[in-house]
């Protein structure tokens, strides 16, 4: 990274899958006009990549591969998969699944970890995933880790499947909620754990508007904080 992107803040939001990370970043990149990476987005990709072409999700080096050159872009509000809009394929649960895997392969995560910094760019960036504050922008202005109950998590991803169309089962997802958490923090490489010095926030009573409000004023914190430090 050079001094000048160094000098572009970055919000980095961790937390468990449904905790609403995803729609607390992007709320709060559209308040304070910033870039918006959802880093789970890119995982997810690799893992649907991997199995549309028949590829081991344990393969580590040709997974790696898949990674390097994920024909990837975040546009017109859509994900897309070189041409085709994968919006809505990437966030069915065997694709979640599948990421979780990936995610823990090394290899994998070395490969995207220059795409994630890539999206660094002005006037700043808020960041969402399980690493953004301790491994990709451990030099973030500020830092969150958003969590909330398994069974809170499973409810909300539970209504998503529902309103979607989808069939979903309540019990199964606290389970598949439960085992992806267990295998997220205990990854040998970039555990989903909170930074030091991260502000700890269970949404599991909060709605999201105030989720954002927390964000955005821990941000404004540590940006006062910084500038009387200088």
């Amino acid at each position: 990274m050079n001094a000048t992107s160094a000098s572009i803040p970055v919000i980095a939001i961790d937390g468990p899958s449904a905790s609403g990370k995803g729609t607390v970043a992007e709320r709060v990149a559209a308040a304070l006009g910033f870039h918006f990476l959802d880093s789970g987005a890119l995982y997810r990709l690799t893992a649907l990549s991997a199995m549309n072409q028949g590829v081991a999700l344990d393969d580590e080096v040709r997974v790696a591969e898949m990674a390097a050159t994920l024909p990837a872009s975040f546009h017109d509000g859509a994900i897309w998969l070189a041409e085709e809009n994968v919006t809505d394929a990437i966030r069915a649960e065997a694709v979640g699944e599948g990421a979780s895997k990936v995610a823990a392969l090394p290899a994998v995560r070395a490969a995207l970890l220059d795409r994630q910094r890539a999206y660094r760019q002005a006037p700043g960036l808020v960041a969402d995933g399980r690493d953004m504050g301790t491994v990709v922008f451990a030099d973030a202005a500020a830092k969150v880790f958003l969590t909330a109950s398994a069974e809170a998590r499973a409810e909300r991803r539970y209504k998503q499947l529902i309103e979607k169309g989808n069939s979903a089962n309540l019990p199964a997802l606290v389970a598949d909620m439960q085992a992806r958490d267990a295998r997220d923090t205990a990854r040998a490489v970039a555990p989903l754990k909170p930074a030091a010095d991260a502000l700890l926030l269970d949404t599991t009573h909060m709605d999201v508007e105030s989720a954002v409000q927390a964000v955005l004023a821990h941000y404004a914190s540590c940006m006062t904080r910084s500038k009387q430090g200088n």
